[in-house]
């Protein structure tokens, strides 16, 4: 079971099983250098859908930047738990193909 913070539509939950529990997640961005923190977090029913999640974003992220003719691929995604703990990392390097 994740550690994170259990949620449902009523609470939190005392027992996990008792009915489908969503854990808060954050998305933070960093280059290496920087780091843009998300306050918010998302909330996740199945831990096994972050790593689409982190992909999506990632390359959401890469086609905004090809907008502006400049893609960052130092950047990444770490997905961390309500406990601060890192549970995923994807480098915009391994979200795409350059060919």
């Amino acid at each position: 079971m994740v550690a994170a913070k259990l949620r449902t539509e009523r609470g939190v939950l005392t027992e996990p099983e008792q009915e489908l529990a969503v854990a808060l997640y954050y998305f933070h961005l960093g280059d290496g250098h920087q780091a843009l923190v998300d306050l918010e977090g998302r909330e996740v029913e199945d831990l096994s859908e972050l790593g689409d999640l982190a992909l999506r974003e990632a390359r959401a992220m890469i086609g905004h930047d090809a907008l502006s003719g400049q893609i960052n691929l130092q950047q990444f995604i770490e997905v961390r738990d309500d406990a601060g703990r890192l549970v995923h990392r994807l480098s915009f390097r391994d979200a795409v193909t350059i060919n």
